[in-house]
């Protein structure tokens, strides 16, 4: 018996082999669920995210294309899904987004206003734009999750626009257990320690952050997607059943150090 048996979602966020959401999928497949994916789109990253979930055993998945950004892309993908199967258990919400170029040291202040929208828009109004369209799929046990950082708590350097992105997402998140609370539905978010996703490289100095982690968490390692994905399956899962407007740290414990 898997934790998640009998139990359908959606898992956003899946880029290659290296993404939280790959390993999110990765435990909850193992625990029974049946997951249905959305990529970037485009032709490239079609290959990429459809490689990825070969990997993980599934050889003929639900994937449809999804630009999160956009109303049309999104009534069409969730609409299917209520064709499709009528009804959805959960779902995975990892992506986010900000140019590059601002994601560098000393390079907050200057973040122009499109810059700033833009992160906000992709990596938190996704995830309002997708609670809307499912959770009238959902019954009373209906479960979310996104992924968030320690660096939406206290400022990093290099972070930048994303860390208010992300402060923006963890608020977003208790604004929609609170609106969604009295239909059964629980949202969640994981504070995921950094791991060498696509995303995650374009931050300034994310080496020098992954050297400090390991010198100063408890476990005096980095996390691993394995960690994190067991983490959303329970979450996810009906353990987790009184469990809502959380952000659950899965850092190793780097988030509990002073110094």
């Amino acid at each position: 018996m898997g934790l998640m048996d009998g139990k359908r979602g959606l898992v956003v966020g899946i880029a290659n082999e290296h993404s939280y959401a790959y390993y999110i999928a990765k435990i909850l497949l193992e625990h029974g669920a049946e997951c249905l994916f959305t990529h970037l789109p485009g032709d490239k990253m079609a290959r990429r995210c459809g490689s990825a979930i070969k990997e993980l055993g599934e050889e003929t998945p639900w994937l449809e294309s999804m630009d999160a950004c956009s109303e049309e892309d999104l009534d069409r993908v969730f609409g299917k899904i209520k064709s499709d199967f009528g009804t959805m258990d959960f779902l995975v919400h990892s992506i986010a987004y900000a140019e590059r170029k601002w994601l560098a040291d000393g390079m907050f202040h200057k973040t122009p206003r499109d810059a700033f929208a833009q992160a906000l828009d992709i990596s938190t109004y996704s995830y309002v734009a997708m609670a809307n369209r499912a959770a009238p799929l959902m019954d009373r046990n209906g479960s979310m999750v996104a992924m968030s950082y320690y660096g939406a708590e206290k400022a990093l350097p290099g972070y930048n626009v994303m860390g208010v992105a992300k402060s923006a997402l963890e608020s977003t998140m208790r604004y929609l257990a609170m609106d969604l609370g009295p239909q059964g539905i629980r949202v969640n978010a994981i504070s995921g320690g950094p791991l060498r996703t696509m995303s995650a490289l374009a931050v300034g100095g994310f080496s020098r952050i992954l050297e400090r982690v390991e010198q100063r968490a408890p476990l005096q390692r980095n996390v691993t997607g394995e960690d994190v994905g067991r983490s959303a399956v329970y979450l996810l899962s009906d353990l987790a059943s009184g469990v809502t407007g959380e952000v659950l740290h899965v850092d190793c414990g780097f988030s509990a150090m002073a110094l």
